[in-house]
């Protein structure tokens, strides 16, 4: 089938639904809800059989759902209506939570039901729910519903709510009166479920020190206490802890209220910026928190105690697990540093085999952006921040006392989806995503790609990877090389099957073996090439980019940067993913083309 997909934004979702759709062999275009008259052009250019809406937050036009089949991808259960389903569900504390795929009409979410799925809901953020339950069910009921309109002999069923089996509900907008903390009174758990219900939009107001900031990314702390509910009683790593009437919570980023932004043009006309993203707390409060103590913490400290840890490691049957799970997958210049800190002290310890966890949410994307943003100087601090990913790049490729595991559960992307492939495998879960490319942001990119890449799918596809900004799904990735293992989708099998595979790895007779022919592959290359000279390379197309020269004559990467952290959305959808623009643009030329006597 011909399939539209509109989309507020190339979210991860609808990626995750482009790849599943496309291995299916649909023909797909994408256009972004951008305006009414863009969804409109679209259609009208792609003719869809069927239009699929994985990730909306604007009405389709009602000449483009009257005329054709639209299906809404709705993150709630049946009958559940409204834009804060999964916030009230959370703040609810639900149970079991779904996903429903709808036929747009008139009234919102309140369209024929063409298929439904439903999870247990688990303590976590929105955000993190989101990417990881709600995509999954996500994808079941858009591959079912396309199913079912395949066969032509489904009937959707219409919404009832004197059915006992819908239990939905049209629930209103959550105001920030309905999110409000407070200290006083809210206990940990209230706290908790309150700030992971607007993680990672649209955050929770709060006051600190009497100026009013919106708060991300909270964890319970099970040791530190404080006399006044809602002090700040230790940082760590950029968050700070604050009391409760019975503990103690971590938040790791803020973002100031009421900020007026400086368009780029200004920025590059000398006006100051201002820090009106999110950012870590630390970064956001500055000085005022001189007199707060530090908590330090030991990441390879093996004691599972509920605190705020970016770096922790855990090992058993001689493999070592060194989970790394920064804030949206960005790795900071001093994130990095610690990272390789770790890194460092894990290849010492009496193991075989290392495995690198990443994050839960993602495993790495690369450069952290915002904290460049917010830098004094942008351009050093990228500098800064490339060489501190390319030196725990460098430690993986050269380990020789072990062998190691990318573990991927969580999706990559930039430098991230390149770090993954310095492990000697990789192994990924069936429904991660990856970008390998560095293009939209205006960067040649670095972390060693141009060594890694071509040897792991050879120069063509390393340089189809890199040049084309499109994800790339598992099945793809494994066919091409780019990993090595396929694993399952559900958390609890992928752990179990990671586990026992890397501990089959340590204590396979042949592990000397394997150790003693990755030693003579990587003396082979660094003969044929020193990863000092891939380095240097990189480096030297990376400083141009950072000093505002183009990557590829289109994108500047300040400003690309810029738009990425102030969320600026596109005038356009991008040519890679309109091919309803790129079908247009071939009719036109062949219009244009002298007819033939």
């Amino acid at each position: 089938m011909r399939i539209l997909l509109i989309s507020s934004s190339y979210n991860g979702l609808c990626q995750r639904a482009h790849v599943e759709l496309d291995n299916l062999g649909h023909d797909i275009s994408i256009t972004l809800a951008l305006s009414a008259d863009d969804v409109r052009t679209a259609v009208a250019l792609f003719q869809p059989d069927l239009i699929i809406c994985p990730f909306l937050k604007e009405k389709i036009p009602e000449d483009v759902w009257s005329r054709h089949l639209c299906i809404i991808v709705h993150p709630g259960i049946r009958g559940d209506r409204g834009p804060s389903s999964l916030d009230w569900a959370i703040m609810n504390s639900e149970k079991e939570w779904g996903v429903t795929a709808l036929q747009a009409v008139e009234e919102m979410d309140a369209g024929d039901i063409w298929a439904t799925a439903t999870f247990k809901m688990r303590p976590g953020s929105k955000a993190s729910i989101y990417r990881r339950e709600v995509t999954h069910a996500a994808i079941r009921t858009i591959l079912e519903t396309v199913e079912r309109i395949e066969s032509r002999d489904f009937v959707p069923e219409p919404l009832d709510y004197a059915n006992p089996d819908v239990r939905g509900q049209l629930r209103p907008l959550m105001k920030q009166s309905e999110r409000k903390i407070d200290w006083e009174v809210d206990n940990v758990e209230t706290i908790l479920r309150k700030i992971h219900a607007g993680d990672s939009a649209p955050g929770v107001l709060d006051t600190i020190n009497g100026e009013e900031y919106y708060l991300f990314g909270v964890h319970e702390e099970s040791r530190l206490r404080g006399w006044q509910p809602g002090a700040i009683i230790a940082q760590r790593h950029g968050a700070i802890c604050r009391a409760a009437i019975n503990g103690a919570v971590w938040i790791s980023h803020l973002k100031k209220k009421n900020i007026d932004k400086v368009p780029f043009y200004k920025r590059l006309l000398g006006h100051q910026k201002q820090l009106e993203f999110k950012l870590p707390a630390a970064l956001v409060l500055g000085h005022t928190l001189d007199d707060i103590p530090e908590s330090p913490i030991d990441p390879l400290y093996m004691e599972n105690d509920k605190t705020f840890k970016e770096i922790w490691y855990e090992e058993e049957n001689q493999v070592g697990y060194l989970h790394f799970d920064f804030h949206n997958g960005a790795m900071s210049t001093e994130q990095c540093h610690r990272l390789l800190d770790a890194y460092r002290r894990a290849v010492q310890r009496p193991t075989k085999v290392l495995v690198l966890m990443g994050g839960t949410d993602f495993w790495s994307n690369g450069i952290h952006l915002n904290v460049i943003e917010a830098a004094d100087n942008p351009a050093n601090e990228s500098w800064r921040n490339i060489n501190g990913i390319d030196d725990i790049v460098r430690e993986i490729i050269t380990t020789e006392n072990k062998l190691t595991i990318s573990s991927v559960w969580g999706s990559a992307g930039a430098g991230g989806a390149m770090v993954i492939l310095a492990a000697d495998k990789v192994w990924a879960r069936e429904g991660v995503i990856f970008n390998p490319h560095y293009k939209t942001m205006g960067l040649y990119g670095s972390e060693y790609w141009t060594y890694l890449l071509p040897k792991r799918v050879g120069p063509v596809k390393a340089l189809e990877l890199t040049e084309t900004p499109l994800p790339l799904g598992m099945k793809k990735a494994k066919a091409i090389g780019y990993i090595d293992e396929i694993l399952p989708d559900t958390y609890e099998v992928y752990q179990a099957q990671l586990r026992q595979k890397a501990e089959a790895l340590a204590a396979s007779p042949d592990f000397g073996r394997l150790l003693g022919e990755k030693r003579e592959r990587r003396q082979r290359d660094e003969k044929a090439k020193p990863l000092a000279a891939y380095r240097a390379a990189e480096l030297q197309h990376m400083q141009m980019n950072f000093a505002g020269k183009f990557y590829g004559g289109e994108v500047n990467y300040h400003e690309a940067r810029y738009n990425f952290v102030h969320k600026i959305r596109p005038k356009e959808t991008a040519a890679y993913l309109a091919k309803h623009m790129r079908l247009d643009m071939a009719r036109f030329n062949e219009l244009r083309q002298p007819l033939a006597y």
